[in-house]
């Protein structure tokens, strides 16, 4: 079955539907609100799923089809390491983006206020749901790169036996 030209890209695309329908979910119905960087971590995941459904409408053209799966690969891949970066600001490990962490203190009262107001609501230093002590950034990390990875022994071990 995974010898199958469709497994490959029919694989991502439900693991895509899944990362980003957990994701929504948490925020639709958890009621956890995404920061910036949990914004740009979906962004691969809807890149590797629109990748997987052209290979699937090109699935008569192995090439094409093994191509897009791979881009989708290296698509999740780099999710990996920004939700890597988003695990390290959540853990203090290194400093986010000013624009959702902790901003340096203002020196008037001009440019205080000025920072209250352009505050992001959700800030991408704080936790706001973990398992395990894993928070959602780490498992985001973790499925990208079993996924990744997964993906691209797959292309390759079908090469080899093809």
């Amino acid at each position: 079955m995974i010898d199958r030209p469709i497994t490959i890209p029919l694989g991502l695309l439900l693991i895509s539907i899944a990362v980003l329908g957990s994701a929504y979910a948490f925020q639709h119905i958890g009621g956890l609100q995404p920061c910036t960087l949990c914004l740009y971590q979906r962004w691969p995941w809807w890149v590797a799923g629109g990748l997987s459904v052209l290979a699937l409408t090109l699935i008569r053209e192995r090439r094409f089809t093994r191509a897009l799966s791979a881009l989708g690969a290296l698509s999740v891949l780099i999710g990996m390491g920004i939700a890597v970066y988003h695990a390290g600001v959540e853990q203090h490990w290194w400093a986010g983006p000013t624009a959702c962490s902790g901003a340096a203190a203002p020196k008037t009262l001009e440019a205080l206020r000025a920072q209250i107001f352009a505050a992001p609501v959700v800030r991408c230093d704080d936790i706001p749901w973990s398992l395990f002590g894993i928070s959602m950034a780490g498992y985001n990390a973790l499925i990208s790169l079993a996924t990744g990875l997964a993906i691209l022994w797959l292309l390759r071990r079908n090469t080899r036996s093809a």
